[in-house]
């Protein structure tokens, strides 16, 4: 494709977001384009975030049944060994199909024009590829969407830059893993890598810069799976003030042996972490560079998130923006949602929006983590008291049962009206559990609500009724069927 063209919709990106707006467009019969570059088609989720990282979780996870075993009465006869080559090489088949019937198959159905390069705003709606396949193509659109989603970011740590070192993209590439590994970071990035890693063999130390990991969650959260990682053989190190990353060379008789240094202040006392490798997993940052932005009136915030309204819109009228390079939550599914409404607000007037205190986010380690709404500490920012209840997954009959009694469950409810205003938990099964918590949250629905609804005995998703329970009652004196 080398000619000029017009459509009803064009987009910088190939997406969730991006994918989420061709379907919206093609439902109204909209013609749309889309420039790729960089990631292939897909975006971040198939390709190197999701997809492949949940498919190595699991592998992972199988890894360590054998040491994670509760019961006497199931004995294994060896430590089963993981063939990393082999788990890459069925992840990245994994990944292929994916991309080919969720992305590729989808764009052909939808007779979507998918123009390769590096594209840039050049006029108003109008975008240019200035490289790659495509290079001298231009596309103009009725209206444009900037769905280029994010990368890793790399914190200004004094020697960082000088040595090398692992993303989560980057990670995927490598065949042969290291002795050991040093993460940088404690978000979710950092925690499911950092299991991965150590259940295939890996020794993981994680240094993270806050005083707990998952440091932008309920505050019990990240202590809670600091415990569950250090029993688990997770080195975890919080508070840490990072002041310099060195690496080394040595000579180890046939071959050259690297290593890394990282030197830290943590609690006041000067401390050296070492390991073969460095990972470093502090966040992301939007694409939002080197794409013609300014010239054709986008502004961005002062992180590099382009700058949007409640409605998507930026501050060019004609352009609308969503997913990763929007900021925060990054998240896939709300990259879709993000550009399903930019379509709808752009071509339908719709004039709608996202609640964003009612977008649950999951960590899928082992146990698994899962949050949404208001946690503790922001109810009393706001009104000065906080009505909350908190219950440990080793009061719940199915973890008893089970054997697996990680975790807790918290609610947080208005202190006037009782409706749930935000559920936070560790757990077996947390993810599969938040749903039921997110619907409490987006309807306004009480503790009452949920007490009285009849919950399957005995499940996980009794925590929650539990943690409920236990505003209205001493819940360590009740039998498991009172309601």
């Amino acid at each position: 494709m080398t000619t000029d063209n017009a459509y009803d919709l064009v987009i910088l990106g190939g997406g969730a977001a991006a994918f989420a707006a061709i379907t919206e467009a093609s439902r109204r019969g909209l013609s749309t384009a889309m420039v790729n570059t960089g990631l292939p088609i897909g975006g971040t989720c198939v390709n190197v975030g999701c997809v492949p990282s949940k498919h190595l979780l699991a592998v992972a996870e199988h890894a360590a049944a054998p040491r994670e075993n509760p019961f006497d009465a199931v004995q294994y006869g060896h430590e089963p060994t993981v063939d990393w080559v082999t788990a890459l090489d069925q992840s990245d088949a994994l990944v292929e199909r994916f991309r080919r019937t969720n992305y590729v198959d989808v764009a052909e159905h939808f007779e979507i024009d998918i123009y390769e390069g590096y594209g840039e705003f050049v006029d108003g709606t109008t975008i240019a590829v200035v490289n790659g396949a495509d290079e001298g193509a231009q596309i103009t659109g009725e209206n444009a969407l900037v769905a280029t989603g994010s990368s890793p970011w790399t914190p200004p740590i004094d020697g960082l830059d000088g040595i090398e070192y692992y993303t989560s993209e980057t990670i995927l590439e490598e065949r042969n893993l290291p002795e050991s590994i040093v993460i940088i970071g404690g978000g979710y990035i950092a925690l499911e890598w950092g299991q991965i890693l150590h259940r295939v063999g890996v020794e993981v130390t994680i240094l993270q810069r806050s005083d707990r990991l998952l440091s932008g969650m309920e505050e019990q959260l990240g202590r809670e799976m600091e415990r569950a990682f250090e029993t688990e053989g997770i080195d975890v190190l919080t508070g840490n003030e990072f002041r310099r990353v060195r690496g080394s060379v040595a000579d180890e008789g046939d071959t050259m042996e690297s290593a890394v240094t990282v030197e830290t202040v943590a609690d006041g006392a000067e401390r050296t972490v070492t390991g073969k490798a460095l990972f470093v997993a502090t966040g992301v940052q939007p694409n939002s560079e080197d794409i013609g932005l300014e010239p054709v009136g986008i502004e961005t915030n002062d992180d590099g998130t382009v700058r949007v309204n409640e409605h998507f819109q930026t501050t060019n009228p004609d352009v609308y923006a969503a997913g990763d390079v929007i900021g925060d939550p990054e998240l896939e599914t709300v990259a879709a949602k993000e550009g399903n409404h930019a379509v709808k607000n752009a071509f339908g007037n719709a004039d709608i929006s996202i609640d964003y205190d009612a977008v649950p986010a999951v960590v899928f380690t082992s146990p698994e983590v899962a949050t949404v709404g208001t946690t503790e500490r922001e109810y009393m920012d706001e009104h000065g008291t906080c009505s909350c209840r908190t219950i440990q997954m080793a009061d719940v009959p199915k973890a008893k049962a089970v054997q697996d009694t990680r975790g807790l469950v918290q609610v947080v409810k208005h202190h006037e009206t009782d409706a749930i205003v935000g559920v936070h938990m560790v757990g077996p099964r947390a993810a599969d559990m938040i749903p039921e918590a997110t619907l409490a949250v987006k309807f306004g629905l009480t503790v009452d609500d949920i007490i009285d609804t009849i919950h399957p005995f005995p499940t996980f998703s009794e925590a929650f009724k539990q943690a409920c329970q236990a505003f209205r009652r001493d819940v360590s004196t009740m039998s498991c069927c009172v309601e």
